[in-house]
């Protein structure tokens, strides 16, 4: 690649520019990578705690609707199910972190009284309570998951597309932009070596020249002394 650049003072210029803007990006990237691992590591730390709840409710969940049925029935179960109107509402709004837009899930009308789950108090019991009560709490759950796990995925995508940045810099542009201004340098190095040469050789010359010419005019002297001596 050095070869096909043109070894010029302003080329040099440029690529030293260029050099030092690459190096100012490199470490943005390098600062910003950190951050992002931190941060990363952080949401990570959630999810597993989020992930180790969620494995709860669904336990606690499933064995509340397992004993409902038990002692219910399946039909008086999903009567209650049934009896449901107003269903969970969700809203997504979105949140910064590091440059990284990631969702902020909101949820309402998840956990219900008694009154709001729409069946009739005096026909059920308290295993179905208990068990759309449990299973209010695992929706829960598996919202605050599906939060959490999509920032962890965007800001995991994010640190790799950081991390090639910061390798496509460091591993690359800048290896080449070096060895560019090396073979530039090398080049006006040997033009400057070559032009010192030159005009030292054109020197000479002169110089050389202009002793002949000296003892030309020296020697012509001499002979005009001697022949008016002769005389």
């Amino acid at each position: 690649m050095a070869k096909d650049v043109k070894p010029t003072r302003k080329n040099l210029m440029e690529i030293e520019e260029r050099i030092e803007l690459s190096e100012r990006g490199h470490d943005t990237l390098e600062k910003k990578r950190d951050g992002l691992i931190m941060e990363f590591q952080e949401i990570l730390d959630q999810a597993q705690d989020v992930r180790s709840g969620l494995e709860a409710d669904y336990q606690d969940a499933q064995r509340a609707i397992d004993m409902a049925r038990a002692m219910e029935g399946d039909v008086a179960v999903r009567g209650a199910a049934s009896a449901l109107k107003e269903h969970p509402e969700i809203t997504t709004q979105s949140k910064n972190i590091m440059g990284v837009v990631v969702p902020q899930i909101e949820s309402t009308k998840v956990q219900k009284d008694l009154q709001e789950r729409g069946y009739g108090v005096l026909g059920t019991s308290a295993r179905i309570d208990e068990a759309a009560e449990a299973y209010e709490e695992l929706i829960e759950s598996i919202i605050l998951a599906a939060e959490v796990e999509t920032a962890m995925k965007k800001m995991l995508d994010e640190i790799e597309t950081t991390k090639r940045r910061v390798n496509a810099l460091e591993f690359k542009l800048l290896p080449e932009l070096r060895e560019n201004q090396e073979y530039i340098e090398q080049k006006l190095e040997e033009q400057e070596r070559e032009e010192i040469f030159r005009l030292k050789k054109i020197k000479d010359k002169k110089e050389q020249e202009a002793k002949e010419e000296r003892e030309a005019e020296a020697e012509g002297e001499t002979e005009q002394v001697a022949v008016q001596s002769g005389d």
